[in-house]
């Protein structure tokens, strides 16, 4: 199969979505697929063995945002894919489906931004309804959206978009996983992070406007607790100062081993953002066997069952945050259980196989275009 994907967050960018176009690309090499990348500037000109095209971009908030670009056509039309793969489809994405139909190649896109959250967060008041308008005009020229949570469903659904159909995220089962706790740099970690023995509280994350670490300041005055932020953003000056004179050690961001062994330093793993529409480092903590206390908003209602593997607080309340982190921290038992369990419900959604039903729904895309394309070619009098 020959699948151009299309992204608006790419290497050396760090995001949930560049995690997944990476982790799908993986994928389509080692099952002898090709492929090309279209992306932002700044890219590195190969991934996987696969070609990484750029467009020119503007930054916004340290992200590169692609901008449109009559190379994107010329791509598409010289490498002819079977499909096209727009990655959280924005400015660059929506070009990209719209220059697929021109030259009829199928489209899947992956919907993975919270507009709704950001519109209320920067107080946007009627642009919310023009932010939602532009969603539905890009995902309508799709194919097929796929969508990572019940409640994001749910939000798509209600402004009238139809071909929608659920997909989740994998996690990478053998990185993250308990049995890191005896590696060496993870035990040499913990003992920084927790030299008293307290209970480690940990963040993998952007600090950025939308995870909304400053809410952290909620544990203020907790005894035997320390925090571990792992990452960097735009919002690490404002969480300095709503953490200042809290136990905090700052990590920056983390890859590959560095970031397994700082997930096994962690006693549980605490994510205060309300506008996640599915929430991959939740899923990398469980499979670390950590709890997770998260809000009761996006995907994260999807990933963690309140009771059994964490605890899900109301979205806009601070002391209830505050007093399922203290419960956890008060009782290692209940840690070890819930890490257990968390551990268990994310056995089934190995990278392997979320990408192998990405590629069913590519398969879907292919046939249902074909279709319709051989449907015209059928006289209206033989056709039922």
């Amino acid at each position: 199969m020959r699948v151009a994907v299309i992204t608006e967050s790419f290497l050396p960018t760090i995001s949930g979505v560049t995690t997944s176009v990476c982790r799908v690309l993986d994928h389509l090499a080692r099952h002898g697929h090709d492929a090309i990348v279209i992306a932002p500037a700044g890219a590195p000109s190969d991934y996987a063995g696969f070609p990484v095209h750029t467009v020119p971009a503007v930054a916004y908030r340290q992200f590169p945002v692609g901008l449109p670009s009559p190379f994107v056509s010329r791509l598409l039309h010289d490498f002819r894919p079977d499909v096209l793969h727009a990655a959280s489809p924005f400015l660059l994405g929506a070009q990209g489906i719209a220059a697929a139909n021109r030259l009829d190649i199928p489209s899947v896109a992956i919907y993975q931004t919270d507009v709704a959250g950001y519109a209320g967060r920067n107080n946007l008041g009627r642009a919310t309804g023009l932010a939602w308008r532009l969603v539905k005009w890009v995902h309508e020229g799709a194919d097929l959206t796929l969508v990572p949570s019940t409640a994001s469903m749910a939000d798509l659904r209600r402004i009238g978009l139809r071909r929608l159909e659920p997909w989740a995220r994998g996690v990478d089962l053998v990185g993250f996983h308990p049995n890191q706790r005896s590696d060496p740099a993870a035990r040499r970690l913990r003992a920084r992070l927790s030299p008293g023995g307290e209970v480690v509280v940990g963040y993998v994350g952007r600090i950025a406007p939308e995870k909304q670490v400053e809410r952290f300041r909620a544990l203020r005055g907790l005894d035997g607790i320390r925090l571990a932020l792992v990452g960097d953003g735009p919002s690490s000056d404002l969480v300095r100062r709503e953490l200042a004179g809290m136990p905090v050690t700052w990590l920056g961001r983390l890859a590959g081993a560095d970031l397994s062994a700082a997930y096994a330093s962690f006693d549980l793993f605490l994510h205060a953002g309300t506008e996640e529409t599915f929430g991959q480092t939740i899923q990398e903590a469980h499979a670390a066997g950590l709890p997770v206390v998260a809000p009761r908003a996006g995907g994260p209602i999807d990933l963690v069952a309140h009771g059994e593997d964490g605890y899900l607080f109301a979205p806009n309340d601070e002391r209830d945050l505050r007093r399922f982190v203290t419960r956890l921290a008060e009782d290692g038992a209940l840690r070890r259980r819930m890490g257990e369990a968390g551990r268990r419900s994310v056995l089934g959604r190995s990278w392997e196989g979320v990408c192998g039903a990405l590629l069913e729904y590519y398969e879907r895309a292919i046939d249902e275009r074909a279709a319709v394309w051989a449907s015209t070619l059928v006289p209206p009098s033989m056709r039922r």
